[in-house]
């Protein structure tokens, strides 16, 4: 009786063992097996990841995930978009239901080291805003003493605006939600005097109201929000891939790489250091397990990064963004690729 516990304890271990290997394994491997990314996005933000009445996904994130099922599977179309909220998007990713967390996710201390995720880079620049509705009066955050804010909880957003409120001398009451979609049902309900989260994603939201002028974005950022994607610890290949795929779509910017002019690029050009993003001389892509076109590819699906921010949160779009700290760093931002070679 104790040998058949004892063997149904141990049995019980190694096969939560295997699971968890099997969360830390050879991504690559097991994407190219299954012949699909797997990629966690929002549940629908506008401009940022968000599915069409056809079911068809659009938007900044949904490009990076697109970009990188065409470097390792070479089609933009192979990927299946896995929704997730504030609460579930880091158990997805390190259970292993998605290969990539594309999700307007903020690269923190805690996150990078306790949940054991990597960031594998910065691909927005954000902060921490409100939205009121105009007729409440109010142009300031800090005339926001006694309010009703809503709040997505497992974010970021929760701690800091309880240490602004804290280092104001104000008092809230928080309206917890779990989804944007729930915030931006509570707050057009009045349940909520404001809204908070970060900037972008205020602007994304307030961009789909029917009645957007009647609603502002309060001056005040409250926050440094660094978005970035994430893959599980452990898997250095995986993670090298993700992240020279964010900085193929950088310098593809940076040396005038584009979707339209890239092809002619790849057999004429005479600098080196687009030579070697583009597979026409050294073959980069051996070392990541990969073939000498995986950057051309990725930079292909959607353009680089300038193009994709332009068409889908850029000032012409109704979200209307500006590029500001996202700018390239030769046009006083802070975007830019490490060297290919």
């Amino acid at each position: 009786m104790k040998k058949t516990a004892l063997f149904g304890s141990v049995t019980a271990l190694a096969l939560a063992a295997t699971g968890a290997m099997a969360a830390e394994g050879d991504t690559l491997k097991e994407v190219k097996a299954r012949g699909v990314l797997n990629c966690g996005v929002n549940t629908g933000l506008v401009g940022f990841a968000a599915p069409d009445a056809n079911g068809n996904w659009t938007g900044f994130d949904v490009a990076f995930c697109k970009a990188v099922a065409a470097a390792v599977l070479g089609d933009a179309t192979k990927v299946k978009y896995v929704p997730t909220t504030g609460q579930t998007r880091f158990t997805a990713l390190s259970s292993g239901e998605i290969d990539l967390l594309a999700r307007n996710s903020t690269w923190t201390f805690q996150r990078d080291t306790d949940l054991k995720l990597d960031f594998i880079g910065v691909n927005y620049y954000d902060g921490q805003g409100f939205m009121v509705r105009k007729d409440l009066g109010v142009s300031s955050a800090k005339e926001l003493d006694g309010a009703t804010i809503c709040i997505q909880t497992g974010t970021t957003t929760e701690l800091n605006l309880a240490d602004y409120f804290k280092a104001n001398n104000m008092t809230y009451q928080p309206v917890n939600i779990d989804s944007n979609a729930e915030g931006e049902q509570q707050y057009m309900a009045a349940a909520c005097d404001a809204y908070t989260t970060d900037a972008s994603g205020l602007a994304a939201t307030r961009a789909a109201f029917a009645d957007p002028e009647n609603h502002i974005i309060l001056p005040e950022i409250i926050s440094k929000e660094p978005l970035g994607p994430a893959v599980r610890h452990g898997d250095n290949n995986w993670g090298d891939i993700a992240r020279w795929t964010l900085y193929a779509l950088l310098a593809a910017e940076e040396y005038g790489v584009t979707s339209a002019n890239i092809d002619e690029l790849a057999k004429s050009s005479q600098n080196p250091e687009v030579q070697r993003l583009l597979g026409s001389s050294d073959d980069l892509g051996k070392m990541l397990g990969l073939d000498a076109e995986w950057a051309k590819r990725a930079i292909k699906a959607q353009g680089n990064y300038g193009e994709i921010f332009a068409a889908t949160i850029g000032e012409q779009t109704p979200i209307g963004l500006a590029r500001g700290l996202n700018a390239q760093w030769t046009q006083g931002g802070l975007m830019y690729a490490m060297p290919f070679r």
